[in-house]
């Protein structure tokens, strides 16, 4: 997507702040379908997480687009969870757009968010750029680009939409919390030696403290319908970075559907949203062993297992859709840090170059690849019932601002979601931008920027909530 059609959709979204629904019927029944799409690339594509090529060599577990569509009346909308390291605006712009066109679910109420595995395809984005730049500049083509990606992701993103919104079907809906401690941690840490370090190793023992918190609360929606347990959302704030190596994998979800096929129904569905987890990773400084994909999942699914007898049931539902655009301010860059930014990008993956500074050059070339001063961020809130909603946020959000909003809601059990349609980078504190370290080098927002989607969140949860 250009600057232009960048420039051009902000104008669109900007004219449409707040989607406003209809007052709910008492007594209307609410209907769901569910849908799952493959989007694994083939064997060659490049991979996404880290600063440097690295070329998919196989599968794991193959990667999805999962689809729930709901009904109530004439309201629709929709939530597609993509098992993907994000997703770039253009993307799901694009498939907001057909599927509205295929279903006439507006897109303003289609939520479509990124997992975050490290371990998908790296489709978007400046390092891909640079790096396609190289391959076709060597070879007059891209050998690792053999199909057109992004078409076959909107694509499947629609398919699971359509195909959800066909599968319609009368539910009930349970929702409530649970507690997992012992699988997510801090990774921001103070230090004896100087400021605040990301992943400083395990046993350092110039660490201090924690520089934030955790969240531990699992938000659980079960879904049920015809008797049986049809697809459970799932929110829970940790990194998805626990596989590594080249061969395709959607991480820990994928064996918390396992877990929870086992114990709630084989054709269970789970729909996986990440919660804010900018900061979160899965490994305690002070042992050191890492913490297992599998067992991750496992641990997780069991938790969400046991707790699920004791959801609540929504006699009520009342389904409606909020969002607000938030034009955040987009860090600025000199002329002189763009030269530097092009000639450095190509010691990327190299020891030529610290770490940071290698960060620092991808980023500018980030930026400039936004255009502009400022960057129209989407808010949604999906209100499900009186006691239920889910937040869609864009970026990876630092843990301190979906405590923040889930404070303020209105709602028992309110779900926040990261990486919605699009992928800005880390979305820092004010407080973390002061600290420092690697999250606020590779922000493309100002400091600033998640107190304003704090604001928004809120604003939209309290005219949705019982009171609004």
């Amino acid at each position: 997507m250009t600057r232009t059609d960048l420039r051009a959709l902000a104008v669109v979204l900007l004219a449409g702040l707040v989607l406003l629904e209809r007052p709910m019927a008492r007594g209307e029944q609410l209907q769901a379908g569910t849908a799952v799409v493959d989007i694994t690339p083939p064997v060659g594509y490049r991979m996404s997480g880290y600063f440097c090529e690295r070329l998919s060599t196989g599968t794991d577990n193959p990667l999805h687009a999962k689809a729930i569509v709901w009904t109530q009346g004439e309201v629709r909308a929709a939530m597609v969870f993509c098992d993907l390291i994000g997703l770039s605006l253009d993307v799901s712009a694009s498939a907001r757009k057909a599927a509205e066109a295929k279903t006439g679910i507006p897109a303003e109420r289609i939520l479509i968010a990124a997992t975050h595995s490290h371990t998908g395809p790296l489709y978007a984005g400046a390092l891909r750029k640079h790096l396609h730049d190289l391959a076709v500049a060597r070879h007059g083509s891209d050998p690792c680009e053999k199909i057109d990606y992004p078409k076959r992701l909107i694509a499947g993103i629609v398919e699971a939409i359509v195909r959800a919104d066909a599968a319609a079907a009368p539910v009930q809906i349970a929702a409530g919390r649970a507690e997992q401690k012992g699988l997510s941690f801090n990774r921001r840490f103070h230090m004896k030696t100087g400021p605040v370090r990301f992943n400083p190793g395990s046993l350092n023992p110039d660490i201090v403290r924690p520089a934030g918190p955790i969240d531990p609360e699992v938000g659980i929606v079960l879904v049920r319908g015809g008797g049986q347990a049809r697809a459970v959302l799932v929110n829970f704030a940790l990194h998805l970075d626990t596989v590594g190596g080249t061969k395709y994998a959607a991480d820990y979800p994928f064996f918390v559907e396992r877990t929870l096929r086992a114990k709630l129904g084989k054709d269970l569905v789970l729909l996986f949203g990440t919660g804010t987890c900018g900061d979160i990773n899965h490994f305690d400084v002070t042992k050191r062993e890492r913490l297992k994909t599998d067992f991750i999942g496992r641990t997780l699914g069991e938790t969400v297992s046991a707790a699920a007898a004791a959801l609540k049931e929504t006699s009520e539902p009342a389904l409606a859709v909020r969002r607000k655009i938030v034009p955040a301010p987009l860090q600025r860059y000199t002329p002189e840090q763009l030269a530097w930014a092009r000639e450095n990008v190509k010691k990327i993956g190299t020891r030529e170059l610290p770490f940071l500074k290698q960060v620092e050059a991808y980023k500018i070339l980030a930026l400039e690849l936004r255009g502009g001063e400022t960057i129209p961020l989407e808010v949604q809130v999906f209100r499900l019932s009186s006691d239920v909603a889910v937040v869609a946020l864009p970026g990876e959000i630092f843990v301190e601002t979906g405590l923040a909003i889930k404070r303020a809601s209105p709602f028992a059990t309110t779900l926040i979601v990261e990486l919605c349609h699009d992928a800005p980078g880390y979305l820092p504190t004010k407080k973390a931008f002061a600290e420092g370290s690697y999250e606020t080098v590779n922000s493309r927002i100002a400091s600033g920027g998640a107190e304003r989607l704090v604001e928004a969140a809120v604003e939209l949860l309290r005219a949705l909530g019982p009171k609004g």
